[in-house]
């Protein structure tokens, strides 16, 4: 028996969308196209989780928010995390998709950069966006979230960076969600030859939140010699059930891409952080720190695949589960046939705070290349004894010692954000969640 799929907009609703966003013919094309893909694709299938009963496709797609570039009316929460207004740089603040702020400093659009909203880049950035979304990274015909995704994109940024040109102060976007809207958000980086960037992201929810979903798409792109630093803190609500996908084609010769990912959202959460290593030489390093709590269920897949020869990928992921919750840390090192003296490593380790939580580790190698180096560790378990006795016995409370363990266990992604006040919401994340 097939169950029948219905969503909340049809084809009349998404022309009406894109006509209002003047957007050009092939991607209102794509958004008509791909909605007919979801309604047959099935959905991913992470492994060790069952999703088929979460919510994909219960949500509202009117935003109900005004856009406009007014900082006094941000809310106290994004004020948070971007500063002083007279201190900002580069920035875009995003409500339900609709741009409520945006900054980019006047040097960096003389060199050629481009940092504006998707809305924008479609209409005034047509063929470089053309020429990357969804064609590479991520296929818009994987599985039913990725069509959904793509004839649904509401919100999110592009990000060009020239060719020889260094950014050196970060690029900074928040998405804050409120109600029960379906946020469909899409970023996508582009950094050509020699160049370098560094991006930093914040999920948020606001006010009331009742049954919504987040459906995100990230495509990162780096050309020979580039470097890219992604950091994210994703925070959403325990209403929201989250499909991230995140991706990089890492395809110049020398070219770099750094991952820092604090997914701390309280709702049931799906995600994929896969990296292409095409070019020679190709370098990838991903960090992912989570927690759960609650009843939520979490399953997070880190792919480094590599076809370059001399590629080097590394994963790190740490999570710390407490209450009832369930999370599946999956990793996998994929070296293809010909990627001779290629390199890859991971780590998972997951902390479990209580007796009803359940963690899951699973380290994968997959070596189709003979002349290549590999290894992979993991582990399951609860705070040590040891560590708790010995910061005790120096005058340490138990709740005082168990939150510096659980704060060191976490570090080495923590500190890798590159942006000191989304490090400090980060903290202050950590210590609601596991407090």
């Amino acid at each position: 028996m097939t169950t029948e799929i219905t969503f909340p907009v049809n084809q009349q609703d998404i022309t009406s969308f894109s006509k209002d966003r003047n957007e050009p013919k092939w991607f209102a094309d794509l958004r008509l196209s791909s909605l007919e893909k979801a309604l047959n694709l099935e959905l991913p299938k992470p492994d060790k989780s069952r999703i088929n009963k979460w919510n994909f496709t219960s949500f509202d797609f009117d935003a109900k928010t005004a856009g406009g570039e007014d900082f006094s009316k941000l809310s106290d929460s994004v004020k948070s995390l971007i500063g002083e207004e007279d201190n900002i740089q580069n920035l875009i603040a995003q409500k339900n998709g609709v741009t409520t702020f945006k900054a980019l400093h006047d040097d960096l659009t003389n060199k050629g950069v481009i940092f504006t909203d998707m809305k924008t880049a479609l209409t005034d950035h047509e063929d470089l966006v053309k020429n990357y979304f969804m064609q590479d990274a991520v296929s818009l015909d994987e599985n039913r979230l990725t069509a959904l995704h793509a004839a649904l994109v509401n919100g999110g940024t592009f990000l060009y960076v020239p060719k020889n040109v260094e950014v050196e102060l970060p690029l900074q976007a928040v998405y804050s969600h409120e109600g029960s809207f379906g946020l469909f958000n899409h970023v996508l980086i582009v950094a050509e030859e020699n160049s370098s960037v560094t991006y930093v992201e914040n999920y948020l929810s606001e006010g009331s939140n009742s049954e919504a979903v987040a459906n995100i798409v990230s495509e990162v792109y780096v050309a020979d010699g580039a470097s890219v630093r992604y950091g994210a803190v994703d925070n959403l609500s325990e209403t929201v059930t989250t499909y991230v996908n995140r991706r990089g084609q890492v395809t110049g010769r020398d070219a770099s891409l750094y991952w820092a990912l604090g997914q701390m959202n309280d709702g049931n959460t799906v995600s994929e952080n896969t990296t292409y290593l095409v070019g020679e030489g190709s370098y990838a390093d991903t960090k992912t720190v989570s927690i759960g709590r609650g009843k939520q269920s979490q399953n997070f897949t880190t792919n480094v695949i590599h076809y370059g020869k001399n590629s080097d990928g590394q994963i790190l992921k740490h999570g710390v589960m407490k209450d009832s919750a369930t999370s599946i840390f999956n990793g996998v090192s994929k070296i293809e046939h010909g990627a001779t003296k290629a390199n890859g490593e991971q780590t998972e380790r997951v902390l479990m705070l209580s007796e009803k939580a359940r963690g899951d580790a699973n380290p994968i190698l997959l070596i189709d290349e003979d002349d290549v180096t590999a290894g992979h560790a993991a582990s399951v378990g609860k705070i040590d004894p040891i560590q708790m006795f010995y910061l005790m016995s120096r005058g340490l409370s138990k709740r005082e010692a168990e939150r510096l363990i659980i704060h060191g266990f976490l570090a080495p992604v923590v500190s890798a954000l590159p942006i000191e006040s989304v490090k400090e919401q980060l903290y202050d994340v950590i210590e609601r969640k596991v407090y």
